[in-house]
């Protein structure tokens, strides 16, 4: 059903490239761009995290660590830590920063937990998940989108994280069950796997709705073979493709 990613030995990461430049005599001039972003990103933390509803100090935690700037492209970074949706490659968008938190924190997770992403994207909101969790699996329909999103998590450092492409629909049977799961892409229904994929107690967390509805954020969690569905908040997502489209 899909295609675990590796990173490549032959094609030195994005990252990697960075890094390599920011060698002697740019480190300076690298050292002082890092720190105007770290300083953005703690800004966006104490305002439009902690300002708002965002408590959970493992959350505020990921949200302050992971470097939001390096998983959009070069033209957007400035705007990396302002808190709307940006795009992507593929026409896709990585959330506001708010949603990410928003969406973490509703999970209730617990350093063993193991979490399931449906619609990797850039990385980013995996990444947040490795900040706060043991493992963290990563299914992306795009191919393209998932191997760069897996070659960059690699060059960070995120090694407990798996991305493989392929149809979230039928989620990641060979790892479940889940503790939680996460799809960031809106759908009309929830796919039923992904509610056999999780555990008794689990939850799962995502938009529902149509590309031209008013799509919902719900809460599930797993009683028996069933969820119990908690409707959060109005939101605005990128359709999920693939089978569920049938």
């Amino acid at each position: 059903m899909g295609t675990l990613i590796k990173s490549s030995i032959n094609r030195i990461p994005t990252v990697m490239l960075l890094f390599l430049l920011c060698l002697a005599p740019h480190s300076l001039a690298c050292a002082e761009t890092d720190n105007v972003f770290s300083q953005r990103r703690a800004f966006m933390v104490e305002n439009d995290l902690k300002g708002r509803d965002i408590t959970d100090a493992a959350v505020l935690n990921a949200m302050n660590k992971v470097p939001r700037h390096l998983f959009v492209s070069e033209r957007f970074r400035k705007r990396a830590y302002a808190d709307y949706p940006l795009p992507i490659e593929e026409d896709q968008t990585i959330s506001q920063p708010y949603i990410v938190a928003f969406m973490t924190q509703g999970l209730k997770l617990k350093k063993s937990d193991k979490v399931l992403e449906v619609g990797t994207g850039s990385g980013y909101q995996a990444a947040v998940l490795a900040e706060i969790v043991d493992r963290v699996y990563s299914i992306e329909i795009n191919q393209n989108l998932a191997k760069q999103a897996s070659a960059l998590l690699q060059s960070l450092g995120y090694t407990t994280v798996s991305v493989k492409a392929g149809d979230g629909f039928y989620g990641w049977a060979e790892h479940a069950p889940f503790d939680a799961i996460m799809v960031t892409c809106a759908a009309e229904k929830i796919p039923p796997r992904l509610t056999k994929q999780l555990k008794e107690g689990g939850k799962i967390i995502m938009p529902l709705g149509g590309r031209l509805q008013t799509q919902k954020l719900i809460l599930g969690t797993k009683k028996g073979k069933d969820l119990q569905i908690e409707y959060i908040l109005p939101v605005r997502f990128v359709p999920m493709t693939g089978e569920i489209e049938k």
